[in-house]
């Protein structure tokens, strides 16, 4: 079952016409948006430090796995800079990212700001063929012959508006279209720019109670979006718990807690409602993040976002 499960995967993502790319998942997005969007570079008062491990559909062998590091630190008054890396792998194909973000800040009040942002850096993608050609349909065919491997250019942008108790997000952090494999002069495993929009809200039940509503909606464009929506509840600043859900996806909870100040872990589960509920029910999303403050040691409005 799994094998037919991944060979068919592996085929419908490099050989067949579609033009999406398979973008993962991330249940914890309100921790790491700069992953998605520069223009989130530098909008902590610390130099920021971020890492989330991902693990898909757990009882599908080779299935996707996700890990990222990501920082961000303010420059100056207006100017933020940032890093990240991402590795996704599921199968034989396995593609890293390194891209580095540029931000610059407007003020526009007292609390207000409007961030633009620029994100550039290369990724590199692998697919073994070879260890998998006696499983494919056709394993003489000359497309399945030889692993890929290249490396390709692109940058995005983005536009982060935010104040002390809300915030809205618009990204595309991919704008070159790439194809993975030529053949026969058909492009296969083609790249395209993806959008995320990504907005939230903390509202002050009480002096030690928040309520966290925030939603992201990413699509390719002319594809069917994804909608991911959270709801957490964050007691007196150290603890949070929320649930989530992907539409027609999945539904699940996520809980962290501040072991410090300056460091918190986080924690998603993801239980399956479409098809592949019947191979597998659960995801699972661990996140360790660290702000190392800067001169100022403390924030004079803490940030929850």
């Amino acid at each position: 079952m799994n094998k037919i499960f991944l060979t068919s995967l592996l085929v419908f993502i490099c050989c067949s016409g579609i033009k999406a790319q398979q973008n993962p998942h991330y249940t914890q997005y309100m921790y790491n948006m700069n992953l998605v969007n520069p223009a989130y570079a530098g909008s902590k008062e610390s130099i920021s430090f971020g890492l989330l491990y991902r693990k898909q559909w757990v009882n599908i062998e080779d299935a996707p796995t996700s890990f990222t590091f990501s920082g961000h630190s303010p420059v100056g008054d207006n100017v933020g800079i940032g890093l990240s890396l991402l590795s996704d792998k599921i199968g034989p194909v396995t593609e890293q990212n390194v891209f580095g973000d540029f931000s610059y800040t407007l003020k526009l009040g007292a609390t207000q700001r409007l961030a633009f942002g620029v994100k550039t850096g290369v990724s590199f993608h692998k697919v073994g063929l070879r260890d998998i050609q006696s499983s494919l349909p056709d394993p003489t065919d000359g497309i399945f012959g030889t692993d890929i491997n290249d490396a390709s250019f692109n940058f995005g942008t983005g536009v982060f508006y935010y104040a002390d108790k809300y915030y809205v997000s618009f990204s595309l952090p991919n704008l070159i279209k790439t194809a993975h494999l030529d053949y026969n002069g058909r492009e296969y495993g083609t790249d395209v720019s993806h959008y995320f929009l990504t907005a939230g809200y903390i509202f002050d039940i009480n002096s030690d109670l928040k309520f966290k509503p925030s939603f992201m909606l990413k699509s390719a464009f002319k594809v069917s979006p994804s909608l991911d929506a959270s709801a957490n509840f964050l007691y007196k600043e150290k603890f949070e718990i929320g649930a989530t859900y992907r539409l027609g996806d999945s539904f699940g909870g996520m809980i962290n807690f501040a072991i410090a100040p300056e460091l918190r872990i986080g924690y998603a589960y993801d239980h399956v409602v479409s098809d592949l509920r019947y191979t597998s029910s659960s995801s699972h999303e661990f996140i360790l993040l660290y702000d190392l403050f800067s001169a100022k040691k403390v924030s004079r409005s803490p940030r929850f976002f």
